[in-house]
């Protein structure tokens, strides 16, 4: 079978070209085949070879040798990255991540024998023709998630392939085999010794799935979840989830919502089991307060001023999630956005000292901030003209509690 190469693949050819030109072979593998054939966007092109590192090393110019003890470099190509790894055979994996070892070999037969999923284990010269050992274009159109030989062996050599079949039933839309979903109960345990960066990165693709309905039925089939920090504790809690949960683009945004389906489990806690960055803790914050301000007050300027433009669209997702039936658009926040009287307490017509001078038989203390965060929302909402002869008038009709 030929298949017609998009332009992802046109602009990496070359790097397949200077390849052979060594007298190597080399082959587009994995993800990147499976989503040509399922005519869905390419994400990153990987290349597997049976050059070694270091004449990859020689041939191009720009690499960056990322993980080459197991045979990988990255290729810098008009201004793209390509991973590039050389046909292996992996040893134990002592670690359930990384192989003890690796052994190149001359075959992409070989290597491919070593991949997860029999939709991932699908390789592609530079004319479009695949290679296909396992029937990997037959569970395409089947619409199914096999493993590759012994699934028993594939999720205990890393039981991260567990969690990434739950997310490729989410992302796909497939199921899951049946011999694979038995292998994945047996080998569930194994979860708790992972990274949890790693699992993070899985569950944020999972939950940006578009067939995030799919990939959840599964990950309470298998009982996955009871093996994963907070849903331990909490193990109702993806029983919980509202029927109609739309997918989420961020780990912030899933944390905000595991954190209002289940309020016990405060967004620190989130933050710290899951090893999360703080960036992500302020997105989660801010997406939960939003939410709760939205439910009580509804759309309006003190909402949009508090909340980052960059957590718009998350914001709206998890509205849409609990209430479905409410319509409310990027634009809607945006309008009001460009209305607003100020975008930050820094744009006040009147600041601390000017406060304390209205005052001045008064200690400093407290009562200036309390203040100030008083003005800034009366100036947001509407209620105080941004104006310094208006805001001290009212200040000085309005005075406030000093101690």
């Amino acid at each position: 079978m030929i298949i017609m190469l998009t332009e992802p693949f046109q602009i990496a050819r070359p790097i397949i070209d200077k390849i052979e030109k060594c007298n190597h072979q080399a082959f587009f593998v994995g993800g990147c085949v499976r989503d040509l054939l399922l005519e869905r966007p390419i994400g990153d092109i990987d290349i597997a070879t049976s050059a070694q590192p270091n004449l990859i090393q020689q041939i191009f110019e720009k690499v960056i040798p990322v993980g080459i003890k197991h045979g990988t470099v990255i290729v810098r190509h008009q201004h793209q990255s390509y991973e590039i790894t050389t046909f292996r055979v992996d040893g134990d994996y002592t670690d359930q991540r990384h192989p003890d070892f690796v052994q190149f070999t001359n075959t992409i037969h070989e290597d491919l024998k070593r991949r997860d999923f029999t939709i991932n284990a699908l390789a592609m010269d530079k004319y479009g023709k695949t290679i296909d050992l396992f029937d990997g274009k037959a569970d395409l159109e089947d619409k199914l998630i096999r493993t590759v030989g012994n699934g028993y062996e594939r999720f205990a050599e890393d039981p991260l392939r567990i969690v990434r079949a739950l997310r490729f039933s989410s992302q796909l839309g497939f199921d899951i085999h049946h011999q694979t979903l038995n292998d994945m109960k047996k080998v569930k345990e194994a979860i708790e010794t992972l990274a949890m960066e790693r699992i993070v990165n899985e569950f944020t693709k999972l939950f940006a799935g578009r067939y995030l309905a799919n990939g959840i039925s599964y990950l309470k089939a298998t009982e996955v979840y009871k093996h994963l920090p907070i849903m331990v504790e909490y193990p109702y809690i993806i029983h919980s989830l509202p029927k109609s949960l739309t997918p989420l683009y961020s780990f912030g945004e899933v944390i905000a919502l595991f954190h209002i389906v289940e309020p016990r489990a405060s967004v620190e806690n989130w933050i710290t089991s899951w090893k999360c960055s703080n960036k992500m803790k302020n997105e989660a914050n801010q997406l939960v307060y939003s939410f709760h301000y939205f439910k009580k007050h509804g759309l309006d300027q003190w909402l949009v001023y508090q909340l980052s433009s960059s957590y718009y669209n998350g914001f709206i997702r998890l509205i849409k999630t609990f209430q479905p039936d409410y319509s409310l658009m990027h634009e809607d926040l945006y309008q009001i956005d460009q209305n607003l009287t100020i975008q930050s307490k820094k744009d006040l017509e009147i600041n601390g000292n000017e406060i304390v001078d209205l005052f001045p038989d008064a200690k400093r203390g407290p009562w200036i901030q309390r203040t100030l965060n008083i003005i800034e929302k009366e100036v947001v909402i509407g209620g105080l003209k941004n104006i310094k002869f208006e805001l001290k008038e009212w200040i000085k009709w309005n005075p406030p509690e000093i101690n």
